[in-house]
């Protein structure tokens, strides 16, 4: 498994990561499994959020992973806070929304929940789970500080921001963000487009994302793919989906070519870019793990990467 320095902070992780959201709809057994499956690859880096099956996503994962009996400093977990759920999370926490919250209090007292729920006394990375318009930056370095001088949080970083979100926050703070968890998969390319059709006026050219990609490889911020089998907002999966034949035939064709499923293309496409970002699978399938965690043995060249994203119905101005 390929390996990255995720936002120049010293932690060398792998290029894919498990992401949990859909691991409370599994029997403990099941959970134990898929976490074995992804260990079994070289894949130690979990990712979870409190809102996730309202916080019973963590608590499975957590289960899990002291089940299996891995030691806590051979994986990274990571999750993310700030949303507040109409009808709250678990374990009588009292929240109820539905709101975003940075606030100082509810940062901290979200990362509390989250080490009951996971089982471990902290956490590798800690996300700011979309943005907070009434957030306030000092409040929020506060809590940051706190949580890591108690050791709760080792680092810090967002999800779903753009540029000047990051700047606005990353002002007040004395941790560096390391990573922002962004949509980006074949189907989902909103951030490329943009830097390809500069100076133009058709629908492609307006950058909804604030020049976020050329940024993040600014500041060695690592960008986190999620839903990067998806197409559209949780519209569903484009692999095997006969609504996007062209780019099924094309995976299918460079699958073949480096003997490995188009799952493995569609993560390799990815990892190619030099933006070295990690890509968060969600997969609960065994088999589907096993094919997305087989892309290093793929070795794209320029013209198949761009013939992949032609063929997902993107243009070259």
């Amino acid at each position: 498994m390929a390996k990255i320095d995720l936002g120049q902070s010293g932690l060398i992780v792998p290029d894919v990561a498990l992401g949990v959201m859909r691991i409370a709809d599994k029997s403990a057994k099941e959970a134990e499994t898929i976490v074995e499956t992804v260990l079994a690859h070289d894949v130690n880096f979990f990712d979870t959020a409190d809102i996730y099956a309202a916080g019973q996503s963590s608590t499975v994962l957590g289960q899990a992973l002291k089940t299996v009996g891995v030691a806590r400093d051979q994986i990274f977990i990571q999750s993310k806070g700030g949303i507040i759920l109409e009808n709250g999370q678990i374990n009588g926490d009292g929240w109820t929304g539905p709101r975003y919250d940075f606030t100082g209090s509810h940062l901290i007292a979200a990362v509390d929940a989250e080490l009951q729920r996971l089982q471990t006394d902290y956490l590798d990375v800690f996300l700011l789970h979309r943005p907070d318009t009434l957030q306030e930056p000092d409040a929020i370095a506060e809590a940051f500080t706190t949580l890591a001088k108690a050791g709760k949080v080792r680092h810090f970083g967002v999800s779903n921001m753009n540029p000047w979100q990051v700047e606005f926050l990353q002002q007040a703070l004395d941790q560096k963000l390391i990573a922002n968890q962004l949509q980006f998969g074949i189907m989902h390319t909103n951030m490329i487009d943009a830097e390809f059709h500069v100076n133009m006026q058709d629908a492609r050219s307006i950058d909804h994302d604030g020049g976020i990609l050329a940024y993040s490889r600014l500041h060695h911020m690592t960008i986190q793919a999620w839903s990067p089998f998806q197409y559209g907002f949780f519209e569903g999966p484009f692999i095997d989906n006969p609504k996007f034949p062209e780019v099924n035939a094309k995976l299918q064709a460079i699958a073949d070519k480096y003997n490995v499923t188009k799952n493995a293309v569609a993560v390799a496409w990815i990892t190619y870019h030099p933006a070295k970002m990690q890509v968060i699978v969600g997969s609960m399938n065994r088999q589907r793990l096993s094919e997305m965690t087989a892309h290093n043995t793929v070795q794209l060249t320029n013209q198949e990467w761009y013939d992949i994203y032609l063929a997902a119905g993107n243009d070259l101005p």
